[in-house]
C-alpha cells in the first residue's frame, strides 16, 4: 500500500480541557451517542473536537452540536458531514433532570469527554455546568502552578 492507514486505537479517551477550565461541574451523566458507520471509525483514530461542542434538549431529546469529528481518510462518497449534530442517549429521567437545571439561569450542558466503552461502543460524558468567573478561573490557575511546583520539588 502506498499510504499507510492511520492506527485504530482500542481505548479512546477524548477529553475537553477547555471544559473544565471555564465551568464548575454540578452534576455528570454518561450519555450514549448516535454514530454512523465513518463517524465512529474516525472516533477511533481520536480524530475528534470537543472544544467548541455543546448540548442542547429538544422533544425531549438531548443533542450535542458543534461537536467536530473529521471525514474518514478511506470512506467514499458515503463519508459523514463533520459538524452534524448527534443525538445522545439518555434515560426520560435524566433528560427531565437536564431540562430542570437549563431553566436555571447560567447553567448549559457541556461534554466532558468522548471514550470507548469495554463493550467497544461510543459514550460521551457530559456535565450540567455553570460558568466560572474571571476570579475563579484565576484560582484553576493558581492552583495548577502550585500543583506544578509541589511536582517538581519532589523530582
Amino acid at each position: 500500500m502506498s499510504k499507510e492507514k492511520e492506527k485504530i486505537h482500542k481505548t479512546v479517551n477524548i477529553l475537553n480541557r477547555q471544559a473544565s477550565f471555564n465551568y464548575h461541574f454540578l452534576e455528570t451523566f454518561v450519555a450514549g451517542i448516535v454514530l454512523t458507520g465513518t463517524e465512529i471509525k474516525s472516533v477511533r483514530q481520536g480524530k475528534v473536537q470537543l472544544q467548541n461542542a455543546y448540548c442542547y434538549v429538544e422533544d425531549g431529546e438531548i443533542w450535542v452540536i458543534q461537536m467536530h469529528i473529521s471525514p474518514y481518510s478511506e470512506g467514499t462518497h458515503y463519508n459523514h458531514e463533520p459538524l452534524r449534530k448527534r443525538k445522545l442517549l439518555l434515560k426520560k429521567k435524566e433528560i427531565r433532570k437536564l431540562e430542570k437545571g437549563l431553566e436555571e439561569k447560567g447553567l448549559t450542558i457541556v461534554p466532558i469527554r468522548l471514550f470507548i466503552n469495554e463493550r467497544g461502543w461510543a459514550k460521551m460524558e457530559i456535565a450540567l455546568a455553570k460558568g466560572k468567573k474571571l476570579y475563579d478561573k484565576r484560582e484553576t490557575i493558581k492552583e495548577r502552578d502550585i500543583k506544578r511546583e509541589m511536582a517538581r520539588e519532589e523530582k
